[in-house]
């Protein structure tokens, strides 16, 4: 029994070593373009993030200029996490276009967010 075992377990090693190796080498315009997607996807949630903690710091400071305000940056936020989630599917997917569409509309939210964290109150 022993032995069966040590062979399978030298079996199975080899062909995880050898499908290692096949899917070595360099990268092809399809993967590199999946790459680049996956990055900014990956660039833009840090966005997201920076975004969330400006506002942050503006709601604990008591500085958001409203109630009002406080809600649509909110808002905002939380349409830019929907859009990084739909723009990693999307990524996920192969749709580089679909991808920079998601991740232009990210940005707009995101700079609406830092806009208004930063409006001083009244």
């Amino acid at each position: 029994m022993k032995r069966y075992l040590t062979l399978f377990l030298g079996i199975a090693s080899g062909a995880l070593i050898g499908a290692a190796t096949v899917q070595a080498g360099p990268l092809e315009p399809a993967d590199r373009l999946h790459q680049e997607s996956l990055k900014a996807v990956h660039d833009a949630e840090h966005e997201v993030d920076h975004a969330w903690e400006v506002y942050h710091r503006a709601a604990l400071g008591g500085t958001v200029a409203s109630p009002k305000l406080q809600a649509d940056i909110e808002e905002h936020l939380h349409q830019a996490r929907t859009l990084i989630t739909q723009a990693q599917e999307a990524a996920d997917q192969g749709d580089k276009r679909h991808v920079e569409d998601l991740i232009k509309q990210v940005h707009i939210h995101t700079t609406h967010a830092i806009e208004g964290s930063k409006e001083p109150k009244k």
